[in-house]
């Protein structure tokens, strides 16, 4: 029997890139998480930045049926009211517009959502809540986020009685690279924390998959995440 697979929307970075003999801008995303969307049996669809955001967000939310919000540079702190503190860098306002967009979006259509990282705090901001935009301040390390390309590891624990604990269970370690945190999140139910008191997920209450975590579930084994995703964006 044919079973159709979910679309489901990948938010990507526009940076400076170079591959072959080719140095210029380009729309990427690293590809595990696509390869994370496809083991669940969705099938991954890039959404680089386009304009103008709300309509273009509108059109393309309306054809798929699940979106990521994906990791990547500081929300801008001028979109929750802050001015910028020394060490928030390389927003991407371009960027920032149209997640927003597609968010709205998403919660007009009742998409499922899935923010990653970056994308948790976008879905806060997006909700009308704020950042701590240099965590180090208030834990007094910078063990979320080691430095360069490498990830961090965290033990997280997991509210009972929470979507996220259905699909990860009660703890897990997971790989973090996040200087910043999600200070309030209006609408969203806290449902992890690290050691240090750091919150590392929330969850939207009520039957849609509205979920989001601090952590790089597609660099570890809690592809629950994505597979939770996946089914229900098959509705």
């Amino acid at each position: 029997m044919h079973v159709n697979r979910p679309l489901v929307g990948l938010t990507t970075y526009r940076e400076a890139a170079q591959w072959g003999v080719w140095q210029t801008r380009a729309d990427l995303l690293p590809s595990v998480y696509s390869q994370a969307i496809e083991a669940a049996g969705g099938v991954p669809v890039l959404l680089p930045p386009s304009a103008p955001g709300g309509a273009a967000a509108q059109s393309v939310v309306s054809r798929l049926d699940g979106l990521v919000i994906s990791g990547g540079a500081d929300v801008s702190p001028l979109r929750y009211d802050q001015q910028p503190h020394e060490r928030t860098t390389t927003w991407r306002d371009d960027r920032d517009e149209w997640e927003l967009a597609l968010l709205a979006a998403a919660d007009s259509g009742q998409k499922p959502v899935l923010g990653v990282c970056r994308g948790m705090q976008v879905m806060a901001v997006g909700a009308g809540g704020g950042l701590d935009q240099h965590l180090p301040d208030l834990v007094g390390h910078e063990e979320h986020n080691p430095g360069g390309d490498r990830f961090g590891s965290t033990s997280v624990r997991v509210e009972a009685d929470s979507l996220l604990q259905k699909l990860v269970g009660d703890r897990l370690e997971v790989h973090c690279h996040h200087h910043q945190g999600v200070r309030s999140h209006p609408g969203f139910r806290p449902v992890a924390w690290a050691g240090d008191g750091t919150l590392e997920a929330m969850e939207q209450p009520g039957e849609r998959f509205c979920l989001a975590v601090q952590w790089h579930p597609e660099m570890a084994a809690d592809a629950g995440l994505f597979a939770g995703l996946v089914l229900a964006a098959q509705g």
